[in-house]
């Protein structure tokens, strides 16, 4: 790696220390600071990482998040080709954490925000009731 590459990536990992961007962000950044388009390919693992893990978000929202930030359909197809659990992986991991904070409330409101947290992030019905009954949590309507 000459010097002038890895300027450029040191340039696009400070760009991606403050937020994740989409390669179409990245490359236009670059390419005024005069770096080739090939610098700023791998931002859209770097954004399916932070939709998954940070953001806790369903493939569905994670899709739509990367949508949201300019990386095309394909590339969002082939990155979100992983197994079928990541969804129900994830939940679990939301539901443990925020449970701590619902702590506090009685198990039916608890319950209901959970869903609808669950919800707005992506995940489906199925997949978010089958999380709750696996924490105990009451079948009750919504």
């Amino acid at each position: 790696m000459n010097g002038s590459d890895s300027k450029a990536k040191q340039y696009a990992l400070r760009l991606l220390s403050y937020r994740g961007r989409s390669e179409k962000e990245m490359a236009e950044r670059l390419r005024k600071r005069g770096v080739s388009d090939a610098a700023a390919s791998s931002t859209a693992e770097s954004l399916k990482r932070e939709a998954l893990v940070n953001k806790v978000l369903s493939r569905s929202g994670a899709r739509h998040f990367m949508l949201g930030r300019g990386i095309p359909k394909g590339i969002i197809d082939k990155i979100l080709r992983d197994d079928e659990n990541t969804d129900y992986d994830n939940a679990r991991r939301f539901v443990d954490k925020r449970l701590r904070m619902l702590g506090r409330y009685p198990e039916i409101t608890a319950k209901r925000r959970l869903y609808n947290q669950l919800l707005r992030r992506g995940y489906s019905a199925e997949t978010i009731i089958k999380v709750l009954r696996e924490k105990n949590m009451k079948e009750e309507d919504q």
